[in-house]
This record gives C-alpha cells, sequence and structure tokens, in this order.
C-alpha cells in the first residue's frame, strides 16, 4: 500500500509528445544498450581472467548505471500523467502555457513555455513548472508582477501575454 501511495505521490504530467519521447528513450535502453552490453560483458569474459580483466568491470560497471537509468525512467512512466491541454485555462500562466514576461527592471522581455520538469529545454524557451521562475509565474494573469527569487537576488517580472 505504501509503494502505491508513494507513486501517486510523485506522479509527473506530461504533455504526449513528452511522454513518447520518454517511452522512447526507455525502450532504446531495454531493447539496443541493453543487449549491447551483454554482448560485451560476454567478449570481456571470453578473455579469461576476470580477476585482472579491466574491461570486463568497465562493462559490468556500464550495465549497472544502464538498469539503474531504465528502473528510474520505467517509475517515472509508470507514474505518469497526460496533460489534457483542450482543458487548460488561459487566463492564468499554468503549465503549457507560453508567457511573454517583461524584466521591470532592465525593460527585457522574454517568452518561456513552462512544462514539466523532464520536458525542460532553456535554448528551446520551455522551463521546468518547478524551476524559481516557473514558480513565481505560476497562476499570475496578464498585467501582474512576479517577484522571484534567484540565485542573484530578486527579480520582478511583469506578465505581458499569455498563449498557447
Amino acid at each position: 500500500m505504501f509503494h502505491q501511495d508513494f507513486i501517486a505521490m510523485s506522479a509527473q504530467y506530461f504533455t504526449q509528445e513528452g511522454l513518447k519521447k520518454l517511452q522512447d528513450e526507455l525502450n532504446q535502453l531495454k531493447n539496443v544498450e541493453r543487449p549491447k552490453i551483454s554482448q560485451q560483458i560476454a567478449e570481456a569474459r571470453d578473455k579469461g581472467d576476470l580477476s585482472e580483466n579491466a574491461e570486463y568491470d568497465a562493462a559490468k560497471d556500464a550495465q549497472g548505471l544502464l538498469e539503474l537509468r531504465i528502473s528510474k525512467l520505467e517509475d517515472v512512466v509508470a507514474s505518469a500523467r497526460l496533460i489534457d491541454e483542450s482543458k487548460l485555462d488561459n487566463s492564468r500562466v499554468l503549465v503549457l502555457c507560453k508567457a511573454r514576461i517583461r524584466n521591470t527592471k532592465t525593460g527585457q522581455e522574454v517568452t518561456y513555455t513552462l512544462v514539466a520538469e523532464n520536458e525542460a529545454d532553456f535554448k528551446a524557451g520551455k522551463i521546468s513548472v518547478s524551476s524559481p521562475i516557473g514558480k513565481g509565474l505560476l497562476g499570475k494573469k496578464v498585467g501582474e508582477i512576479a517577484l522571484i527569487e534567484v540565485p542573484s537576488g530578486k527579480m520582478e517580472f511583469e506578465v505581458l501575454e499569455i498563449s498557447r
């Protein structure tokens, strides 16, 4: 029972595209990378004495890391929840919204799309809802000011526009 409660509490939200990307990575790891590492282990084992076989040790270490990554991805996929984009409200900044904001001090404008943590890609303008800026913008309406604590201090951003 505790395990189920833990999974429910740790659910992460994804777009259809984000979840597919995660599932594709999991399939790649299981169906391509796992057999590759098994082959490397078999080849290293065939070379003789395992106590002084650096290739064998490296392959076993790589296998351990791969299995850990597979296990973590399986947990995320198992607890993943899809976001129904058709039911999202555009009057406030929410996940999957594009928010055009202006730094009140510098006047610089930037547009961010708020996404789930695993889909964040700063270069593409996608920031996590759990990032400091993402948290500060959540729930804000056009015209409101978000006071956001960042490593360099406090910043103020005015929400200029919210779109999909």
